[in-house]
């Protein structure tokens, strides 16, 4: 595996949305650490990658966004097994701008938009139906119009320091290649399974 880092993952990533047994291919654990090291992992979307690094999006005062305020670091990875592959990914952290984030919200589906506003993401809430009387609320503040995104809510990047590939291998001879940034670019190197 000789190809650069990005152009490696567009390319699975792409092979992987199209594959008719995967259901989300934008699926990835992301992995956080609070200040005292706990860590937490859960489920979120990738919705721009580049160059740049791979972007998610959130409410602002989740227990996920606090830990990235906190260490800056985090980790991904996706895992697609009906290709029998993995990439993980980790690096810093930072906030996208407005502009951005604005750009990404106006894309949205519009209950998606007033769930932003509804959500007090993982807040404890008063009744199983707490989420859809919130969101009606909001839908009878921006009836008509387009919904503003929320001030707590944003995109996040990740910019990647390593990029982990792993191909799955016959007899458990799986294959790995390991790109680190460096300042001039990627070192690659293949890892025992």
């Amino acid at each position: 595996m000789s190809t650069p880092p990005f152009e490696q993952f567009a390319s699975w990533y792409e092979e992987a949305r199209r594959h008719p047994g995967i259901a989300d291919a934008s699926a990835m654990a992301l992995a956080t650490a609070d200040k005292a090291g706990r860590p937490a992992v859960r489920m979120v979307l990738l919705k721009q990658h580049d160059e740049r690094g791979f972007v998610f999006f959130t409410h602002l005062t989740s227990p996920k966004a606090r830990d990235l305020g906190e260490t800056g670091r985090a980790a991904l990875c996706f895992h697609w097994a009906p290709l029998g592959r993995q990439v993980r990914i980790d690096g810093m952290v930072t906030q996208v701008g407005d502009d951005e984030a604005d750009a990404y919200f106006a894309t949205r589906p519009r209950l998606s938009q007033l769930g932003a506003w509804a959500s007090r993401q993982s807040q404890p809430m008063g009744h199983r139906f707490g989420l859809e009387a919130s969101v009606a609320r909001a839908g009878a503040k921006y009836v008509a119009g387009p919904v503003p995104r929320p001030p707590h809510w944003s995109g996040f990047r990740l910019a990647p320091e390593h990029m982990e590939f792993w191909r799955e291998g016959a007899f458990r001879h799986h294959e790995r290649a390991l790109y680190t940034r460096t300042r001039d670019g990627w070192d690659h190197t293949w890892l025992y399974p």
